[in-house]
């Protein structure tokens, strides 16, 4: 049901002074800080519904249920050629709150040095000193009893953020007595890869147990709809409305300046429009909002003619820089005694029941998390010795790997990252997330083996691996000029072969993580594999094995990054676009390299400290 929150808006839809395009992650965020002021009106314009009572969004363990449903978009990419031809699910929200109301809840901050190369990519004042305020501002940080600190794998910790009190909470979600979390932190640390503080203050190299956005009492989903909106949302100067279609930004070009005037959507069927008094603020997420400013007139004067879309504004890197994790996993048969999730994903009736009934009386069990509670941000191992750091400079030295060196806006952006990525490559910094799940997961398998394409019985601990700083680079455009027509997606994951040779290297070291004491205890010895594809004998084993079941960790990027505009950015570092007043990008979309690990955290400290460079603009207290 469409519908405007507050029943009487105070005012008419000219009167606002920033109209916010998409009530997600990012914009809801934003709204909230900018409606802190009674004296300026905001408008925000989401195209899903509110689903704060729906229980596939409330209950943690039922996110999957929500996907390829009317609050997923459901898009789906280009056929990937080094994927054996897959298309990959896309996954995003369609629901106030975006992708926040349908992820799978883990809240990680990226590394330091990712974080500082935003600004050697020339961002000037984006840095880690600055945005570590902005994920403290974001989240609280969960109270922890003294006595189940090593339990959790955090005893080693010699500081918390304990200045973390923002709105969105958070947990160490699950049974704090499960074992997996101190078996990870202790096979980590017996390599001298475990964190020792909280990553939140001083994330680096090594392993530690994740925080989920998880109510820590409610134990239901904690994201933007209900920590920042649901508490704020009688404020006269703010309205949300929902089930609004935003067709295109509207311009006025006047004195040789063009700029934002308004927003044309639909409504109930019904075209209107909005002008707002001072900006217009894009956050409708990596894959729709570079689709709007190309329905806008803002883009590649060649794609935009072809779509018999008038030029606005010649910004041809608008949908470019695309770029998401790629991950992989290896399901291992857990010793029987091990409490996982397996039942549930096999949807055995008489687990699903005892877990509900144990959730609705206790607020506990299978269903209050899912799964997923430890991580570790780790290099690759084989490339630190001698021999592996003249075998890493001569993949990286290789002429097909690297970029470019003719001109051209594409290959100096390719020629900056490449430089960041391989600064981490050679300086031992993280290039690979690791993560275990109390589960197994359900990855695409060839369909020339025997491998299972289902779930299957049995208890199993999952072990995965992210690719955290990808060379690939992809695109997102618009198909048409029709408003509801999906865009056309091709991440070309895997294209740059240095990310296949990471990625597949990372693959293989889940086999020694598996063979490493303690996590040893907690897995059926000789290994068992849930799919035998994953018995990853080589190096080639593993890329075959990629290219089979590789999938997308939703953690698109970069669409309308924050760069210099001579390397590809469509944003400013005042996430202003490039080109127009009064407009600006403070989504996944302009953040110009994506997190370490899981976006989410990092999605809520852009959108704080984007909603402060507003603030800023307008002298606003």
């Amino acid at each position: 049901m469409s519908s405007v929150f507050r029943c009487q808006p105070a005012y008419l839809e000219s009167d606002y002074d920033f109209v916010i395009i998409g009530g997600g992650t990012a914009g809801l965020v934003v709204a909230t800080r900018l409606s802190e002021n009674p004296d300026h009106r905001v408008l925000v314009l989401e195209a899903g519904s509110d689903l704060a009572e729906d229980p596939r969004v409330k209950i943690p363990a039922f996110f999957e249920a929500l996907k390829n449903t009317d609050a997923d978009w459901g898009f789906v990419s280009q056929a990937q050629p080094q994927l054996n031809g897959r298309s990959i699910g896309m996954n995003q929200g369609k629901a106030l709150g975006g992708s926040s109301a349908l992820n799978a809840h883990v809240f990680v901050p990226p590394t330091k040095g990712l974080i500082d190369a935003w600004e050697t990519l020339g961002n000037e004042g984006w840095n880690w000193n600055i945005l570590q305020k902005y994920f403290t501002k974001a989240y609280t940080s969960p109270p922890v009893d003294e006595s189940s600190r090593t339990q959790l794998g955090i005893d080693m910790w010699t500081a918390t953020n304990d200045a973390a009190k923002g709105p969105l909470q958070t947990s160490f979600s699950g049974d704090h007595a499960h074992p997996i979390r101190q078996a990870w932190a202790e096979t980590f640390a017996s390599q001298s890869c475990c964190m020792t503080n909280d990553p939140f203050i001083d994330p680096s190299v090594g392993s530690f147990s994740c925080l989920a956005s998880i109510h820590p009492t409610t134990k239901e989903r904690s994201y933007s709809a209900s920590a920042y909106y649901s508490p704020i949302k009688n404020r006269n100067n703010l309205d949300v409305l929902t089930n609004a279609e935003v067709v295109k930004i509207l311009f006025d070009s006047t004195d040789d300046h063009i700029t934002a005037t308004g927003v044309q959507y639909k409504y109930n069927g019904e075209a209107r429009s909005v002008k707002p008094g001072k900006e217009v603020i894009l956050a409708a997420g990596a894959l729709q909002s570079p689709k709007i400013l190309e329905l806008s007139g803002v883009g590649n004067p060649i794609l935009l003619a072809d779509n018999n879309i008038d030029v606005v504004v010649n910004l041809p890197s608008v949908g470019e820089n695309l770029h998401d994790h790629a991950v992989c996993s290896i399901g291992f048969s857990a010793v029987n005694h091990l409490d996982t999730l397996d039942a549930l994903i096999r949807q055995e009736p008489e687990a699903l029941a005892r877990a509900m009934g144990e959730y609705q009386t206790k607020k506990s069990g299978p269903l209050s998390y899912v799964g997923v509670t430890t991580y570790a941000y780790m290099s690759v191992l084989q490339f630190l010795d001698p021999e592996g750091q003249e075998g890493l400079k001569k993949l990286l030295e290789n002429e097909r790997n690297r970029p470019s060196l003719a001109e051209g806006i594409e290959n100096a952006r390719d020629r900056a990252y490449y430089e960041v990525a391989k600064k981490a490559l050679l300086g031992n910094e993280p290039t690979g997330a690791y993560l275990s799940v109390a589960t197994q997961n359900v990855l695409p398998v060839d369909q020339t083996t025997d491998s299972p394409p289902g779930p299957v019985p049995g208890k199993f601990i999952t072990l995965g691996v992210m690719l955290s700083q990808p060379l690939s680079r992809g695109t997102v455009h618009i198909r048409s000029r029709d408003p509801s027509e999906a865009p056309e997606i091709d991440p070309k994951y895997l294209s740059n072969p240095i990310d296949m040779e990471v990625l597949a290297n990372h693959m293989l070291h889940i086999e020694d993580l598996a063979r490493s004491f303690p996590l040893t205890n907690l897995l059926k010895q000789p290994l068992e594999r849930r799919d035998p594809a994953s018995n990853l004998t080589d190096l080639d084993a593993a890329k075959r094995y990629l290219k089979a079941s590789m999938i997308s960790m939703w953690h698109m990027a970069g669409t309308c990054s924050m760069l210099p505009k001579e390397t590809g950015g469509v944003v400013d570092k005042d996430l202003k676009v490039y080109g127009v007043q009064n407009l600006r990008v403070v989504d996944s979309s302009a953040i110009p390299l994506i997190s370490t690990a899981n976006l989410q955290a990092t999605v809520y400290a852009f959108a704080e400290r984007a909603a402060d460079l507003v603030k800023e603009a307008w002298d606003m207290k």
